[in-house]
């Protein structure tokens, strides 16, 4: 198994287009097919949590958590502040490492051994984008593709193709991000995200910090976005309505813990706590006009 997930990153770096037509798990080193226990690796889950927990100090973030995420699956991860849900996500990305359990992205285990050939095939967005404001747009984008031994014309090619899809104008490539509103700031972190064609996405409260219209708009597009894109998404939201009409699976936690784990239908039929019914009726809806 060690083997086969050497080969699955090698894969990932090497394979002539991978960054530019994605990653196919069947497809191993130097475009050789896999077959045998390899191929029954590219059928499993794209993330496990086996009993993973995570503590600061005498806190408890994340409490024996196992869950699995398949491919191709758009899940929101809500709570309320504290829950857990953030802290998750960082497990999976390998930015924070379990102090118990494992974590296993695309059969194998996230580990010094593969986390970094893993985090080139995931795509992370944070609240407010993150992006170095002493870099243009373009200088943001180009990092890691340069990194990997991208040419400036491909990356150029690349940032256009994306600035076509998130509906930023091509003109703000050259741009720096003080000189953006907080829906293009977004939007280019939704843009850097992609740029390698990563076949998962992991974003942390994405649109926390946008207003109603803009957060409206960034929803509609996000959505179109997930069904077209057909990628493993995870994002993490404190609002019911975004997860709903973002994502088919909600993941709820309370106090590092799933508390129920389902589509939103059957949260809202069917609460498996007073907890779950308290916080889905505390999405509030506009109050009747007098």
């Amino acid at each position: 198994m060690d083997e086969i997930c050497r080969n699955r990153a090698y894969a990932w770096r090497w394979r002539p287009g991978a960054a530019a037509h994605g990653y196919d798990a069947r497809m191993g080193a130097r475009g050789r097919k896999i077959t045998g226990e390899a191929a029954d690796t590219a059928d499993a889950p794209m993330f496990e949590l086996l009993g993973v927990r995570k503590h600061y100090g005498d806190s408890i973030a994340v409490d024996g958590i196992s869950l699995a995420f398949a491919r191709g699956v758009v899940t929101a991860l809500i709570g309320s502040s504290g829950s857990g849900k953030s802290t998750l996500l960082r497990l999976l990305t390998g930015l924070l490492r379990p102090d118990a359990g494992e974590v296993r992205f695309d059969g194998c285990s996230l580990d010094a051994a593969t986390l970094r050939q893993a985090r080139q095939r995931m795509g992370y967005v944070i609240q407010e984008g993150g992006l170095f404001p002493h870099r243009t747009v373009l200088g943001n984008l180009s990092l890691l593709p340069v990194h990997l031994g991208w040419s400036g014309a491909r990356v150029l090619e690349r940032a256009r193709e994306l600035a076509v899809r998130v509906q930023l104008p091509e003109a703000l490539l050259q741009r720096y991000p003080s000189e953006l509103s907080g829906g293009q700031r977004q939007r280019v972190a939704l843009m850097r995200a992609l740029m390698l064609d990563p076949p998962v996405l992991l974003l942390d409260e994405p649109l926390g910090a946008l207003d109603p219209i803009v957060r409206s708009e960034l929803q509609e597009q996000l959505a179109d976005m997930f069904a077209e894109l057909d990628k493993t998404v995870l994002l993490v939201t404190h609002d019911v309505a975004e997860a709903a009409w973002l994502a088919s699976r909600l993941v709820l936690l309370r106090d590092g813990r799933v508390e129920q784990d389902g589509s939103f239908a059957q949260l809202r039929q069917s609460p498996a706590s007073t907890h779950v019914r308290r916080f889905l009726a505390s999405a509030r809806s506009l109050p009747e006009a007098p």
